[in-house]
């Protein structure tokens, strides 16, 4: 038979207000783990963005080792460094993954504790981190990662693969007199000049409305975030 004495109910788990120390060295573990490998997948970034300035280089080398040079290396490492710069953005998109949950804890956990303030678990940082452990994702789109680099980097590798190819077409084989020599200088074998400077002119503006699309981007996006805890 049931009891006569009313069951008294379950009392609620208090709600903690701070970490304990175990927890905190814990979360010091965690940091550093977090800086490492955000460290190593920045060692990728710099590896790929050397390999652009060294084709870019050698191209230089080549077109403007004589008068007579073509300057087409110059047209063919633009193609190669936008392969480098597609390389980079995917490797930047695991980077922010490391460098954004290392930056989280610096701001909300490190920066707290040397203020003086309280460090509760409960808190929407610590939700945020838990979750993005719990659920591991991309924390930016890879077009986004492309404008941050292209801005950043890959912007002024184009700009200065532009100006060494007009620059080229200006000076060799001999100074430039008149506008019509840009055609007959920069046509390639069967293609004509005018083709040639026109398909680089899209290419280099594409990029620029790219870069300046995906920088709207990033604005809008801060601008709906309603809190400033946040990844990416």
């Amino acid at each position: 038979m049931p009891s006569a004495q009313p069951l008294e109910p379950t009392p609620l788990q208090a709600r903690r207000l701070e970490f304990t120390a175990a927890e905190i060295g814990a979360l010091a573990h965690l940091y550093r783990g977090e800086v490492y490998r955000s460290t190593v997948w920045r060692t990728r970034l710099d590896s790929s963005t050397n390999w652009a300035v060294v084709t870019t280089g050698i191209a230089l080398s080549a077109t403007y080792a004589s008068a007579e040079a073509s300057p087409l290396p110059m047209v063919l490492v633009g193609l190669l460094v936008t392969v480098f710069l597609v390389f980079e953005a995917r490797r930047y998109r695991y980077f922010n993954v490391w460098r954004a949950r290392a930056r989280l804890l610096e701001t909300d956990f490190y920066a707290p504790m040397l203020c003086g303030e309280d460090l509760a678990p409960s808190t929407a940082w610590t939700e945020l981190l838990a979750n993005d452990y719990r659920h591991p994702n991309y924390h930016i789109s890879f077009a986004r990662a492309i404008g941050r680099r292209l801005r950043r980097t890959y912007g002024w590798i184009f700009a200065i693969q532009a100006i060494a190819y007009y620059g080229k077409l200006a000076i060799h084989p001999g100074p430039m007199t008149t506008l019509a020599e840009v055609w007959e200088r920069a046509a390639i074998g069967p293609v004509p000049g005018t083709l040639v400077v026109l398909a680089g002119v899209i290419f280099h503006s594409s990029w620029v409305v790219f870069a300046y699309a995906t920088w709207r981007v990033e604005r809008a996006h801060r601008r709906e975030r309603k809190s400033l805890i946040a990844m990416g």
